[in-house]
């Protein structure tokens, strides 16, 4: 691999909105490093599209900093994306303490390792952009959102605050905040027909998103094209957070 390689990190990198994104940056030429926890999908997403399977534990500050360290070795490393999430709807009287801390460190603790590690290797470098995962839950009021609102929360104020410590280095770093998005990780909610139904009726646009449409604005944020973008929480939400139909 020659030293013009444009390498991109992609934690979360073989679930429905990370492929997507590991795809689209790997027909547009670029090397990508795909970290998770599961072997076999890397491998085969990684044979797919010619990346680099990296096994991790996202969460773990040292790990994510080790596959950092391989995406810096493959080329010339211009970005990173923390595609890992999960979805939790409980009130709060109804969450436990493991169940909260399992949240957060799902949520929030992948994204600050991501800043951590890869926005100190991009500001010592060229510069290039970080991609974080919000929600349209860290800044609409929704029932029942307590536990993942407070976790995406916190990502929103990571975003912000990194954006502004690493602009001067030429890092940006945005955020994206999706409503309900129709991956594995939402099958709760789309596999009922009736929860289905209600969450349809909440997006103005009368329908959920698919991982391809936020792939493509992920995958915008972390090429040259978005060069003037940094410090913003993007919604893809179908209009729910900023429209009424009725």
């Amino acid at each position: 691999m020659n030293d013009t390689t444009r390498t991109y990190l992609i934690l979360g990198g073989a679930g429905a909105i990370g492929s997507s994104v590991a795809r689209r940056l790997s027909d547009a030429g670029h090397h990508v490093v795909l970290g998770g926890r599961t072997e076999e999908p890397l491998n085969e997403l990684a044979e797919e599209i010619g990346g680099t399977p990296f096994q991790l534990d996202a969460r773990d500050f040292d790990q994510v900093a080790k596959a950092v360290d391989r995406a810096k070795e493959l080329g010339e490393f211009s970005g990173a994306m923390n595609a890992v999430g999960s979805i939790e709807l409980r009130p709060a009287a109804a969450t436990s303490r493991e169940t909260f801390d399992a949240v957060i460190e799902t949520n929030l603790a992948t994204a600050f390792a991501l800043v951590r590690s890869a926005g100190a290797a991009l500001a010592r470098g060229s510069g290039g952009s970080l991609v974080l995962m919000s929600s349209a839950a860290g800044s609409i009021g929704l029932p029942n959102h307590e536990v993942i609102a407070a976790a995406k929360g916190g990502v929103e104020g990571l975003t912000r605050a990194a954006a502004a410590s690493l602009a001067k280095r030429g890092v940006r770093v945005n955020a994206l905040a999706p409503g309900l998005v129709d991956t594995p990780l939402a099958e709760r909610i789309t596999s009922n027909e009736k929860a289905l139904e209600a969450s349809v009726s909440m997006h103005p646009l009368g329908r959920i998103g698919t991982p391809d449409e936020v792939a493509s604005l992920a995958a915008w944020l972390l090429m040259d094209e978005a060069s003037w973008v940094t410090g913003a929480i993007l919604p893809m939400d179908g209009g729910m957070g900023q429209i009424r139909t009725g």
